[in-house]
């Protein structure tokens, strides 16, 4: 098992990691999952990702199943689902998920858990959208007693039975997503780290202040960060800018021109190196980054010489 744990990662030092390629990217390119999650191993990064992509407007693989195929295709490195949302599914059926990838991926799960996807991904779920905070705080407090196999009453109204699993595994580190109050709270509650995206270091640094206060407040060790970002690599022509990147950020999220500026992560690897170095001050350990554009094989070459840089 190679997880690397906060004690591992030294200050000033950031683990660096990236999101699998999208379905359009894979069919373009001849990418297999499996494939593109062993180039990453190979290249020496040190997490591999992938998320369901519910704002995408379209059907998108089962993130357990594709976290279980990337796991057994890798020794390496840790494998992070970042659309995983425990309050869509049963508790137990939710449990035994977990300990199948755990037991795949030899201890180098990691959960990043959101309540993002719009009323529409809750509801095809029959779950109700204003249930959402509330049975996803149920479940993170009822999965890692439910791994341990404990015999565990089901907190969600009369007829729910009392579930006793078959079997025992350590609960996975959780990466609470997003940047609301209600995340950091979350987060200082419930998690072992904290997984905003697309925002810039100074408001990451904001965000860490709050979650350090509250964490300290409830007598836990503040919770570890991790950025998710995007960008692209190089100077080949017909690459996005920063610039083009930003305009494309603002109009998917319907955001003034300006709000992510400081997100996208472009240039050689000296200049990301240094772009990314920003967010250590912040208080980040990991970041997790989207490949834009580009041949995704190689982007992940410079992408490794990034990291190298910063370590």
């Amino acid at each position: 098992m190679t997880f690397l744990p906060d004690s591992a990662v030294r200050p000033g030092r950031l683990a660096v990691g990236v999101l699998l390629p999208s379905p359009a990217v894979r069919r373009e390119q001849k990418l297999p999952l499996t494939e593109a999650a062993r180039h990453a191993e190979l290249a020496g990064l040190d997490l591999v990702a992938y998320g369901d992509r519910p704002a995408a407007g379209a059907a998108a693989l089962d993130t357990a199943v594709v976290l279980a195929a990337v796991a057994a295709a890798t020794e390496r490195i840790t494998v992070v689902g970042t659309g995983y949302a425990p309050g869509l599914r049963p508790p137990s059926q939710a449990a035994e998920q977990i300990a199948g990838l755990q037991h795949v991926a030899d201890g180098r799960l990691v959960l990043g858990v959101g309540t993002d996807g719009g009323r529409e991904r809750w509801t095809a779920a029959g779950v109700p959208y204003e249930e959402r905070e509330r049975r996803t705080d149920a479940a993170l407090r009822l999965l890692p007693r439910l791994l341990a196999g404990e015999r565990v009453p089901l907190p969600y109204g009369p007829g729910y039975p009392v579930v006793e699993p078959e079997f025992a595994v350590r609960m996975p580190p959780v990466w609470i997503a997003g940047t609301s109050r209600t995340a950091v709270r979350r987060a200082a509650h419930l998690g072992d780290g904290w997984f905003p995206s697309l925002t810039s270091a100074a408001q990451v640094a904001e965000g860490s202040v709050q979650l350090a206060e509250l964490a300290a407040a409830l007598g836990r060790p503040a919770p570890a960060v991790t950025v998710g970002t995007t960008g692209v690599l190089g100077a080949e022509p017909g690459l996005p800018t920063a610039a083009d990147l930003a305009a494309d950020l603002a109009s998917a999220h319907g955001s003034p021109p300006g709000r992510f500026a400081d997100v996208p992560v472009t240039g050689g690897p000296r200049e990301a190196a240094e772009r990314l170095h920003r967010y250590c001050g912040a208080g980040v350990t990991r970041v997790l980054m989207d490949i834009a554009g580009g041949d995704w094989r190689h982007q992940v070459e410079l992408l490794a010489d990034v990291r190298a840089l910063l370590r």
